[in-house]
This record gives structure tokens, sequence and C-alpha cells, in this order.
């Protein structure tokens, strides 16, 4: 009669400890590789918070400098009014004083208004400007803040720093190319396209007709009405063009399909 033997000893062969030592070493190496994932992921938000906060610190400055700028036309105009009402009721005296024809009266009347305006002017101009030089953190790149890009259907609203380049793409929406804000000419600004949706993150969902406004440092703001919105590779500038046929144009670029296209967002002054 056969018999058949039960033991509870494994034999294990050098090919079966090769292979349980492969698999603990892809084991640890995976939790290792997803430790560095995870701490890098962290720490790339954390960063991205941290310009976040930066990005509207600058933004509530430029706020600040607009509320002082109205301030200081509202200023200028009271100045005025009081210098050109003084100047009126001492026109008879200047008479008597001069002892001079009314002719000569009108002019020494009209150089003190002038006199007093230019003084009210330069006080404003004293008066309002407000720091606006900032500096990054490695202190190699000295930075301003020139308008505000703000788009209201989508929750888009950065400032947008004269310069740009890598280390400051971090912190807001950059400038890349055109005239002063709100001038004749195309005004291009880019910023990068986070998917939590930060900068240009929401970009790729504005609508034909939606409304960008242009805010600059004086408190003008310019409603731009988007007309287009297109996909070009990376290294095609005709969006920059210049020719505008005399009309005030706002282009904003940020990345797409991961970096290797460019979505392109256009539009001319709301008439």
């Amino acid at each position: 009669m056969n018999q058949i033997l039960v033991t509870d000893k494994v034999i294990v062969t050098k090919e079966m400890r090769k292979k349980k030592n492969f698999y603990k070493r892809n084991i640890i190496l995976s939790i290792f590789l997803m430790c560095i994932l995870c701490t890098y992921y962290v720490y790339a938000e954390y960063d991205r918070n941290r310009y976040e906060q930066k990005s509207q610190d600058i933004l509530n400055d430029l706020n600040i400098l607009e509320m002082t700028t109205e301030e200081d036309d509202t200023t200028m105009d009271n100045s005025t009014f009081i210098a050109t009402s003084s100047i009126m009721v001492e026109d008879d005296i200047l008479k008597v004083i001069l002892g001079n024809s009314s002719e000569t009266a009108e002019e020494v009347k009209l150089g003190n208004i002038l006199k007093n305006v230019r003084h009210a002017v330069e006080e404003q101009d004293n008066e309002s400007q407000l720091p606006n030089k900032y500096m990054t953190e490695n202190g190699e790149i000295e930075y301003s803040a020139e308008s505000i890009v703000k788009v209201p259907t989508l929750g888009i609203e950065y400032p947008v720093l004269s310069e740009t380049s890598e280390e400051l793409l971090k912190i807001s929406i950059n400038k890349l190319w055109g005239p002063q804000p709100n001038e004749i000419g195309n005004y291009v600004v880019i910023g990068h396209n986070y998917k939590s949706g930060k900068m240009f993150g929401k970009l790729k969902n504005i609508n034909m007709g939606d409304i960008i406004e242009l805010t600059d440092t004086k408190g003008k703001t310019i409603k731009y009405v988007v007309s287009e919105k297109y996909i070009i590779e990376p290294t095609d500038v005709s969006c920059t063009s210049q020719l505008t046929n005399g009309k005030r144009q706002i282009t904003l670029i940020t990345c797409s399909n991961s970096g290797s296209k460019r979505l392109v967002v256009q539009g001319y002054e709301q008439e």
C-alpha cells in the first residue's frame, strides 16, 4: 500500500530566495518613491499657496493705490476750485494795488491760477506715488505690478507684473509684450495653468463674449470682449502682433495639453 508522507518543512531553493529578495527590494523601492512623490506634491502645493498669497498682497497694494488716486483726484478738484475762487475774489484788489489796466490784472490773475494749480498737481503726484517695487525671495530680480487682469465669469483676478521670468511666473501673471495697460495696441500677458485652478487654470473654460477687465494703477478700467480662443504651438508668436488697426486688444496665454501646446484667448475693447 502506498503511503503519503506529509511534512511542514518547506525546501527553499536558491531561485526562490532570489525571487523573494527581488520582490522585497521592489516593495521597499516603491514605498520610498511614493514617499518622495508625496513629499514633492505637498511641498509644491505649499510653494504655490505661498506665491498665491504674495500675489494677493500685491493685488491689495494696487487696490490701495487705486483708492488713493481717486481720493487725490477729488482733492485736486477741490484744490483747483478753491484756488480759482480765491483768485476771482482777489481780482478787484489786484486792480487797485497794481493800478494797471484790466488786461494786466487778468494776466496776473491767470498766472496765479496756473501757479496754484501746478502746485496742487505736484502735491498730488508726490502723495499718490505709493511703493510699487518688490524683490524676489533670492533678491536677484526687482519687479513691479502695472495692472490688474480680471475675468469675472471665471473668478480670475491677478496683478500683472511688468516683467516676465520663470521666477516671476510663480508669483503672478506676467506681461509678455505690448504697450502700457489700456493703450492702443495688443497687451499680451502670460500665466501658469495650474490644475488647482490658480493663475490661468480656469482659462480653458472661458467663452466667446465673456468680459476681460484690465485696470491700470491709476484706477482706469477698460472692458474687453473675448472674440478668439485657440491652441497654438509654443513657437508660434503671431498672437503677439501689434497690428490692431488702432484698437485696444488684450491677449491671455497659458499652457495646454500638458505643456506641449499654448492656449490663446484674445479680446477687443468693448464698444
